[in-house]
């Protein structure tokens, strides 16, 4: 195909495992030794919100001990040097593609570094605990001074972040890739058919196929790492 002149980028689990955060499909998973139910939901979190909070404490905590991988950085470049519109949408909270340098970036589902007031509903940077203290007081939003802060992270049954701001985006494609997805989760999942009934080419880069490659055009299975690397400098070569 010609050159795109507007390109959306889909990011999943896969192309922030090979840094060394956990897929939530995998065996020895970051959600393991909790059910789903109990931290990723608002029920949970209004059951045992010590729980919830502590559990995301930790998965932020853990950002401090792995960098971007090759992807990332890959991705970076495409963001610095493409000419063309470009919009990365992650499925990730995780902050690795910021950190590899990209700068159009959408979370939809949230981000670990920033907490969300329930009081005020405000968005706040967020690098510290939320969980409570020794003395059983928990940190004050920086805005209206509540100690309502929650996770800014989409959890299940809410809806995911700019969510019209995607389609927009999508709308005006004509390359739609994938890159280390499950093809379960929707509304992400359902992307790729959105993308191909306006006219988009569809790409899919994953370690293997994922249950939505027959959507795709072209699937190529490898390390994000190996393949993310080789794609961007064919559309930048």
């Amino acid at each position: 195909m010609e050159k795109p002149r507007s390109i959306v980028i889909l990011t999943g689990a896969g192309i922030s495992a090979e840094s060394g955060i956990d897929t939530f499909r995998d065996a020895g998973g970051l959600w393991e030794q909790h059910r789903v139910e109990d931290v990723a939901t608002p029920e949970g979190f209004a059951r045992d919100p010590e729980l919830v909070l502590g559990f995301y404490d930790m998965r932020r905590a853990a950002l401090a001990n792995v960098r971007p991988n090759a992807a990332h950085e890959a991705l970076a470049r495409l963001d610095a040097e493409f000419s063309g519109e470009l919009l990365i949408v992650t499925q990730n909270v995780d902050d690795l593609h910021e950190r590899a340098g990209a700068r159009r970036v959408l979370h939809m589902h949230g981000e670990l570094k920033s907490a969300l007031c329930s009081s005020c509903e405000m968005r706040s940077p967020w690098d510290a605990p939320m969980s409570a203290d020794e003395a059983g007081a928990r940190p004050p939003c920086p805005v209206c001074q509540a100690p309502s802060l929650r996770p800014d992270v989409v959890w299940f049954g809410e809806m995911p972040y700019q969510m019209e701001r995607i389609y927009r985006a999508i709308r005006k494609a004509d390359l739609f890739v994938s890159i280390g997805t499950s093809g379960a989760v929707y509304p992400a999942a359902g992307f790729v058919r959105d993308a191909r009934d306006l006219g988009a080419r569809a790409l899919e880069l994953n370690l293997e196929r994922s249950e939505g490659s027959h959507w795709f055009h072209e699937s190529r299975q490898g390390r994000a790492g190996e393949l993310v690397p080789e794609w961007v400098e064919e559309i930048l070569g």
